[in-house]
Formats: C-alpha cells, structure tokens, sequence
C-alpha cells in the first residue's frame, strides 16, 4: 500500500504532524496512526485468508490475472521489445567481447588498436593501396 512512500516523504509528514499537532500530540497521533495500520492490515490479512478458506483452490485461479496485473506495473517497453526482437539475446549483435570489452561513450565499441606505423627510411616510397586509388 505505502510501497512508493520513501524517507524523504515521511520526513516532510513528520515535519507536518510536528507544525499541525504540535510537540505534546504528535507522539499519541504517531501511535495511532501505528495502530490503525496494524490493524487494517489484519483486517486484510484476515479476509484474504477467509477468502482462501471458502474458496479452496479456485482461489489461485482467480489470483493469477492479479498477479500478471501486477506485473504490467513494472512493464518496460523497450526491454520488452529488445526481447521479442532478440529472443531474449543480451548481446545480439555480438560485441561483447570485441576490442577488449571497450566500448565508445555512444556505446559502440572502440576501433582495434592499429600497430605502430614506422617512419620511412630516406628514399624509401610508401606503401599504396591500389584499392584506395
């Protein structure tokens, strides 16, 4: 229920129960509060398990649509296409693994280090790449 209140957020409660209440009532409030919840929560506890109770085991049944709801709540579509794209394949085109692991900062991966091309002696012509002319 409270799943996405963070710190920060029951700070600034807390914060707010201290202005509205004031220092003596926020302590009994806090309490309260504790025991509400404690008690809605067996309040849940209980239904769902008289629920499971009556039902026997259709009750799984009809809980297995709940669950693939829940699950759509944590739904990424981009990961969900490179999936069905790429069969699950983390590295689909294979480059992991090229150039030592390096990779460029747009992700691709960093060119092979070429070997160290010596000078040419004096009267000596370069090399030509008839390809390249």
């Amino acid at each position: 229920m409270f799943e996405s209140v963070g710190w920060g957020e029951i700070l600034v409660l807390i914060v707010a129960g201290l202005f509205i209440l004031g220092p003596e009532r926020l302590p009994d409030a806090a309490a309260w509060v504790g025991k509400t919840m404690r008690k809605v929560r067996e309040f849940a506890n209980g239904a769902r398990q008289q629920l499971r109770d009556e039902m026997g085991p259709d009750f799984d049944e009809f809980r297995k649509p709940l669950e693939d709801l829940r699950q759509l709540r944590n739904f990424d579509p981009r990961k969900a296409i490179t999936n069905h794209l790429f069969d699950g394949d983390p590295d689909p085109l294979g480059l992991n693994g090229t150039s030592g692991g390096s990779s460029k900062p747009n992700g691709y991966p960093a060119a092979e280090a070429k070997p160290e091309s010596t000078p040419l002696k004096p009267g000596e012509k370069p090399p030509i790449d008839p390809d390249a002319t």
